[in-house]
């Protein structure tokens, strides 16, 4: 499959909008309730919010035929190397092709200095943490997180880089 990474551009915002909600949808269906989805995604991914993103973070997009099918969201690099992956969805039927594996590389490739990527996923997104296990993600914290009402087993894992 051909696609290309590049950052994201405001004009994208409808479409990483999209990503969201549907991979969402499919990935929190039996997690988390959905009318606490649609309020997290809303709040988390309106446009106001998509343009700060923009302005304040690294945002990575995967795109096929002129359609963003996924994007990778990273915090800005700490003075110690520190890289956040905040969040990275990709469509569904777009999963196993190396799409993720790419949006994942674009941010330890193109920002500079650094050493460890650290992130949050949900314990039961067994996609999610078998996808980063894969990469070579170690686990180094499990908590219980209050989401707005809703009790989630979070995974704190981390990857040293270089």
């Amino acid at each position: 499959m051909d696609f290309i990474i590049r950052k994201m551009k405001k004009k994208d915002i409808n479409q990483v909008q999209d990503v969201a909600w549907r991979t969402w949808h499919a990935t929190y269906k039996d997690i988390i309730p959905l009318q606490i989805q649609d309020n997290f995604l809303k709040a988390a991914y309106s446009h106001k919010m998509l343009k700060s993103r923009l302005k304040n973070t690294h945002i990575f997009v995967s795109e096929v035929g002129g359609k963003v099918i996924g994007f990778a969201n990273y915090s800005p690099v700490s003075d110690e190397g520190r890289l956040e992956l905040a969040a990275l969805y990709l469509y569904p039927e777009y999963q196993g092709n190396g799409v993720g594996s790419a949006l994942l590389n674009a941010g330890i490739e193109q920002l500079t200095g650094v050493k460890e990527v650290t992130l949050s996923v949900e314990k039961n997104n067994v996609i999610g943490t078998t996808f980063y296990e894969a990469k070579g993600f170690e686990v180094t914290e499990e908590l219980d997180d209050d989401f707005e009402g809703h009790m989630l087993k979070t995974v704190r894992m981390a990857l040293k880089v270089g």
